[in-house]
């Protein structure tokens, strides 16, 4: 007997389908969307708590280095982000493989600016890499981007390499004169990190506190490896 096992969504999935990729300046050919990708084996879809076994660490790694997070932490770290209702990991999956094969995470920032809105931050984009020519990279981009809109937020905000700025301009991002600099402070790095770790970092039953944050760093907004 196959035991049935509830999957849960990081997000509410109908969100994806509301969005109109057609108020995107992203020029698709063919065209696709978040409700139609362009093949009947990817779906596009919020992360779900079953994803770790569907290689979603693994195409992280493709991007960052990811740490050894087993199922445990996977699974706190998915509660914590579900709880507070400000992330929005969205994947593409190939259903045929059960595998995910896209990724792209929406933060949102509360702001008492703005009469107190929202922003959104673009992170952790990922596209495996034998999905070249698809679209992929631009499909789960754009989808994140119109979440953002949908959900409110008065702007998107992102950081990339320089040899993806053409890329991101093609979907309507655009550099900021004079404030086009990205700074960062990194604490995962460095004999500051292996001093104070013990202090910073232990409870008083002397476990580290949080085992899931093995990358903590102020504002590493976005790496990406995309198409």
């Amino acid at each position: 007997m196959v035991q049935y096992t509830e999957e849960t969504y990081l997000y509410d999935p109908s969100l994806l389908i509301k969005l109109d990729f057609h108020r995107s300046p992203a020029k698709f050919k063919p065209f696709i969307s978040a409700a139609n990708p362009g093949e009947p084996w990817m779906k596009v879809r919020p992360l779900k708590d079953t994803d770790y076994d569907r290689g979603f660490l693994q195409l992280l790694s493709q991007l960052t280095h990811v740490g050894n997070v087993n199922r445990t932490q996977f699974l706190t770290r998915f509660s914590q982000m579900k709880a507070s209702g400000d992330y929005f990991v969205t994947v593409i999956e190939d259903t045929r493989k059960n595998e995910i094969i896209g990724a792209a995470s929406l933060v949102i920032e509360r702001k008492f600016i703005h009469n107190c809105s929202v922003r959104g931050r673009l992170e952790d984009v990922v596209v495996n890499d034998t999905y070249r020519g698809k679209q992929l990279g631009k499909l789960i981009v754009v989808t994140v981007s119109l979440l953002a809109e949908e959900l409110g937020c008065y702007k998107m905000s992102l950081d990339c390499k320089d040899k993806l700025i053409k890329f991101y301009e093609s979907l309507g991002y655009v550099l900021i004169p004079g404030n086009s600099n990205s700074m960062t402070i990194r604490y995962d790095e460095g004999p500051t990190l292996k001093r104070n770790a013990t202090s910073a970092g232990t409870s008083n039953s002397g476990t580290v506190g949080d085992s899931c944050q093995t990358n903590t760093q102020f504002y590493n907004f976005f790496s990406p490896f995309c198409y």
